[in-house]
């Protein structure tokens, strides 16, 4: 830290006073809180959040509230009530520079004789990467990055896994007990935790875009798999199955209802009449590889990139979240834990499978965040590579 001679505290990193600093994070902060509101309706683009400021006034706000939609960038010009000539823009992903369902915002920001903008963490879409800051700054105007760089990145870990890799992100939940149950010994499972956590797990189905169970959750349970929130109507994930010999009943929730919501069962199975009577259904079948036996996790997750599913929860049971976690295609785990003891050798724990020999092969996470519903805690990490 620093005194300059106006008497402003200085820091030393940035050359910037602290008080300005201070401002831009909280412009920042407010842009971030506008990108959130466009959970589970622009997938597969990414969250963003946008504020105009003038002469210390916030005079113009938006973010990107449908997929193919305008971008937070226009959003916040069209809210605009006066000019924005020397305006500074706070947005929280680097403004595209390129044609897609959209103009680029780039021009409109140089149409609107903005000054100064301030980027929250750079675009990975090579479409974009570093391309949107080089043409603000060839047009004069100053451009600012890394202000809640954290924050915006973390705003956004799907799309950057998504663009990244070119594969889903994937998040494996479940509910268990304290003692590290998801069923009693004779299969009961509902409910497990109380009211409040359920309602966040279809928070979860309404901003992930697919839900992916086995095809034994779906024999056993015959879930609908749908968002059960007013907010999220007509919003309901993509449901996939995996089902390597095409075991799913004709008469089950997710084959009736395929029509209505898009529907897809990912097997390794050649039983052409099966396979009419379940696309006559609705249902769109998925032909992957055979891996150990079963369904190609790794090859799934390269045919539903190619169908752009972002990001998927994972649901599935004991069996599947083992192959999932072997595999290497979980990037992240929602554990909700309820003040319930149900004991039993036989009673099902959340990860199933062969399991690990040696405590070294242990799947490792990390990046704790914990959350309370009434009695139910709810644990996230991620999955460490």
């Amino acid at each position: 830290m620093a005194i300059d001679s106006m008497g402003e505290t200085m820091d030393k990193s940035t050359g910037k006073s602290m008080d300005k600093k201070m401002k831009d994070q909280e412009y920042m902060q407010l842009a971030l809180e506008l990108a959130q509101k466009g959970l589970g309706k622009v997938n597969p683009n990414p969250l963003v959040g946008a504020v105009i400021v003038k002469d210390q006034r916030i005079i113009g706000q938006g973010f990107h509230e449908t997929y193919a939609g305008p971008h937070a960038e226009p959003n916040a010009f069209s809210s605009c009530m006066e000019d924005c000539e020397g305006a500074t823009l706070y947005v929280t992903l680097e403004p595209c520079c390129h044609h897609g369902k959209t103009p680029p915002c780039t021009d409109l920001i140089i149409k609107n004789k903005i000054s100064r903008v301030i980027i929250g963490t750079q675009d990975p879409n090579p479409l974009v990467a570093g391309m949107g800051i080089k043409m603000l700054k060839e047009n004069g105007i100053t451009v600012e990055i890394g202000v809640l760089e954290k924050e915006c990145t973390q705003l956004n870990s799907v799309f950057f896994h998504y663009i990244q890799t070119k594969t889903p992100f994937v998040a494996m939940k479940y509910a268990m007990t304290l003692d590290g149950k998801i069923a009693t010994y004779s299969g009961q499972s509902k409910w497990i935790t109380g009211i409040h956590t359920r309602e966040h797990v279809h928070l979860l189905r309404h901003t992930y875009t697919a839900i992916m169970v086995g095809v034994d959750t779906v024999i056993m349970d015959d879930p609908a798999l749908t968002c059960r929130l007013k907010e999220g109507a007509g919003l309901d994930p993509v449901r996939i199955v995996c089902d390597t010999m095409l075991r799913i009943p004709l008469s089950s929730k997710l084959v009736q209802t395929a029509k209505e919501i898009p529907t897809y069962i990912a097997c390794c199975c050649e039983d052409d009449e099966k396979m009419n009577k379940l696309a006559d259904s609705g249902c769109q079948i998925l032909q992957t590889r055979k891996e150990e036996g079963h369904v190609s996790l790794p090859h799934l997750m390269n045919i539903l990139h190619n169908k752009t599913i972002d990001c998927i929860l994972l649901e599935g049971g004991a069996t599947l979240n083992f192959s999932a976690l072997k595999s290497g295609i979980v990037n992240k785990v929602y554990a909700y834990i309820a003040p319930k003891l149900f004991g039993g050798e036989n009673a099902k724990t959340p990860v199933g499978g062969k399991g690990i020999s040696d405590l070294e092969t242990a799947f490792s996470l990390g990046n704790r965040r914990l959350t309370i519903f009434g009695e139910d805690i709810l644990l996230e990490y991620d999955v460490r590579r």
